[in-house]
């Protein structure tokens, strides 16, 4: 071969990445399946096993670095499936805390990534959480409308925060806060900022904490602010860069990014991996269970409706996969989304946990819709992933806009 030849194509995993596919399957499968209906049933913060993962340094930042860091770019999806392969609502509640640390590591400076991101997880004999609040409760979708304010004190260099964030995970809980908000309302999402919240700050409370239709051991909540005053140092990015971006705004020229968009981009991939690990569990159940489970004297599998439907399951979750895959390591190499290509993997992935899981659940028949049955429970966690960090309509929206190059609205 040639000095100047390509490195010949493949999918094979590298012996590393293999060995954390390993390492985070066995945690799935022994720490948190047999915990995962208990969770569900209380609707509760799974500390005990969050502490589990952070004593074993899955739950750490170190892991997070490095697998975000993966060579291949595929570190993070590996690893996120097979948690999510284990339990989504356990997982997320693992997992939360990446979203608040990938929106300073992406846009922050490095003094701000140094202090703040260890802070978010803490150590193994003390643990913390991060949370990232961008919506509120009329602006969802529509990240524009954020009316969360953010005024600048002068006199005593400190940001002013107001608003009622919504759908936060780990909100309220959580030891450091990053908080989205508008700076210049009449620029729209041009004007905004995101800010971060140390632990313990006051006027930062916990709002209405949700019950959820899936995800139940993973805690959202609202977050209000109230004459939040941090410090003027903690605009993500810094006050310079910030002024700077508004400067050229103001001037009609394009501005380099924009702060909850640019941590939805950076995290869409990896959302489409989870989605993948719920598809697989529920179709690696319906498979099991049609190999065991007879009728009319014969296992269900032999029968051509239940084979074909687990046909159909092993395709999309598999299809689903790869667009994750291509989406993470063209990010990881610097390859532009000249179609869209992170929010076709979430919402591609998305969609097919939930069509999965239905199949699942129909495979199973009536047990499958009993809680006794697993099927039930990723079902209702799928659903959430058609939803957050940008619906599908939203994913399909962006998509279009992308390849047609017009403003589709």
């Amino acid at each position: 071969m040639s000095d100047t030849e390509a490195t010949p194509f493949s999918l094979e995993l590298s012996d590393d990445l293999t060995e954390v596919k390993s390492w985070v399957h066995d945690f799935a499968r022994d720490v948190i399946r047999p915990a995962a209906e208990e969770w569900d049933e209380r609707e509760e913060t799974p500390w005990p096993i969050i502490q589990e993962a952070a004593k074993v340094g899955l739950y750490s930042l170190d892991f997070f670095a490095t697998q975000w860091l993966e060579p291949t770019g595929l570190g993070i999806s590996v690893a996120f499936e097979e948690l999510f392969w284990g339990d989504a609502g356990i997982a997320l509640s693992i997992v939360g805390t990446g979203l608040a640390a990938a929106s300073v590591a992406a846009t922050g400076t490095p003094e701000q990534i140094a202090e703040w991101v260890p802070q978010m997880f803490g150590t193994a004999d003390d643990v913390k959480l991060g949370a990232f609040c961008a919506s509120e409760p009329d602006a969802g979708s529509d990240v524009g409308a954020i009316r969360a304010r953010a005024v600048y004190d002068e006199a005593k260099d400190e940001w002013v925060l107001n608003g009622t964030k919504t759908w936060a995970t780990n909100g309220g809980i959580a030891d450091v806060h990053v908080v989205v908000a508008s700076v210049h309302p009449d620029l729209g999402s041009r004007g905004q900022a995101s800010f971060i919240v140390p632990p313990n700050t006051p006027g930062l409370r916990q709002g209405q904490k949700f019950k959820k239709h899936g995800i139940r051991a993973s805690h959202t909540a609202e977050v209000i602010l109230d004459n939040v005053r941090v410090p003027g140092g903690l605009i993500v990015g810094g006050k310079d860069k910030f002024d700077a971006r508004i400067a050229r705004v103001r001037e009609g020229k394009r501005a380099k990014g924009q702060a909850a968009m640019k941590t939805f981009e950076t995290t869409r991939p990896t959302v489409g991996a989870m989605a993948v690990g719920v598809a697989r569990a529920a179709y690696d159940y319906a498979l099991q269970y049609s190999t065991e489970r007879e009728q009319f004297g014969r296992r269900i599998g032999d029968f051509q409706a239940i084979a074909f439907k687990l046909a159909d399951m092993k395709c999309q979750v598999d299809a689903a996969r790869l667009m994750v895959w291509r989406a993470a390591w063209m990010a990881r190499n610097g390859k532009d989304f000249t179609s869209a290509e992170g929010s076709m993997a979430k919402l591609m992935a998305s969609e097919a946990a939930v069509r999965v899981t239905e199949d699942a659940i129909q495979i199973l028949g009536g047990n499958g819709y009993t809680r006794e049955y697993p099927v039930e429970r990723m079902h209702r966690d799928s659903k959430i992933f058609t939803i957050f960090e940008g619906t599908s309509e939203i994913q399909r929206l962006v998509i279009g806009r992308t390849i047609t190059g017009l403003p589709v609205r």
